[in-house]
């Protein structure tokens, strides 16, 4: 009989692309075994590319909420499938609820939110050994004490209907090379590089003969239409048009992409893309993108990484002292 492991997974998009550098590693260790993973449904597109994940098990909360009803009823439906192996990402008192409640044989997770009897599997988290937040996944799925992979499982998304997104936009597939930016970021302002600096590194591809398509949430829909604007409309603008499953598809086809700090950053290195991202607040070593070819622009000031929302001082130099021309030989480099 296969082994079952059920994953609680993260609710963030970037770390559900690292979550899944951890299900690749279970499958390399645990070849028979069926992987399926508790998840917010707006993660679906996701695990629904991942061929490591048996069943996506969505579970209908908000990012933040408590919610114990459905927690608990989900726990309860999920005993019958008498899981061997429960793996709790997050490191929340409600992430450890359905795991406990469906009576999963071994329960790991990070100690943390009094989860003690929720998990009796539990790991103390060492920051100093544990600089990126991939390996700290990668270490609830080893055993105590054992060492991390001396390669990381690489996530890839396969691409599943680029077509079928075209045509519900109404566009071709591209003949020429083609820039996808993403200039959005679901953090804050300290993740956005300004428009303005995106404008110069599109106009840049645009004058050399490039298609540029902008790609965002509906959030982020008034930067690429800003975007856009000042590049005289020259650029493709998807900004708050396509679902998570089509960027997935037409993330695909890009010759190279600039981005955040962001999810979709991670869906572009997961897509087997070339691509340049522009940190500002955030610590580039602990969320980096995992691909071999990705490029990092960073200032690496002293008062970074603040991981603050909004600048607490007041200028933002992390990421507007990021010059385009920057961006533009990183991009140049990966040629």
């Amino acid at each position: 009989m296969s082994e079952k492991i059920l994953v609680v997974g993260p609710a963030w998009v970037g770390d559900m692309m690292m979550a899944q550098s951890l299900f690749k590693l279970l499958k390399l260790r645990h070849p028979d075994a069926d992987i399926d993973v508790v998840a917010p449904a707006w993660t679906e597109p996701l695990l629904a590319r991942m061929p490591e994940v048996h069943e996506a098990i969505l579970l209908q909360v908000g990012h933040g909420q408590l919610r114990l009803g459905p927690r608990i009823g989900l726990g309860w439906r999920l005993r019958e499938r008498r899981y061997d192996w429960a793996i709790v990402l997050p490191r929340s008192y409600k992430s450890a609820i359905v795991p406990f409640l469906a009576r999963a044989r071994r329960r790991t997770g990070f100690l943390g939110e009094w989860r003690w009897g929720l998990l009796n599997d539990i790991r103390e988290m060492d920051r100093a050994a544990l600089p990126r937040n991939v390996d700290r996944f990668h270490v609830l799925g080893l055993e105590p004490g054992e060492p991390l992979p001396a390669e990381t499982p690489l996530p890839r998304l396969e691409a599943k209907s680029a077509d079928a997104a075209l045509a519900n936009l109404g566009l071709q597939r591209p003949e020429g090379p083609v820039l996808g930016m993403c200039p959005g970021a679901e953090y804050g302002p300290t993740k956005r590089w300004p428009a303005e600096y995106f404008t110069e590194v599109a106009n840049s591809r645009l004058d050399a003969g490039w298609q540029v398509w902008l790609f965002g949430s509906e959030k982020d829909a008034p930067i690429t239409r800003q975007i856009n604007a000042l590049t005289g409309d020259r650029c493709l603008d998807l900004g708050g048009r396509t679902r998570l499953a089509e960027v997935i598809d037409l993330m695909a086809l890009m010759t190279q992409v600039v981005t955040n700090d962001s999810g979709l950053m991670h869906v572009a290195a997961a897509v087997d893309r070339p691509l340049v991202a522009v940190y500002g607040s955030t610590a580039t070593g602990f969320t980096p993108p995992l691909h071999p070819q990705a490029k990092i622009v960073s200032l690496n000031m002293p008062c970074c990484p603040c991981n603050k929302r909004e600048c607490p001082f007041g200028h933002l130099k992390c990421l507007r002292d990021i010059q385009p021309e920057q961006v533009l030989a990183a991009m140049a480099a990966q040629h």
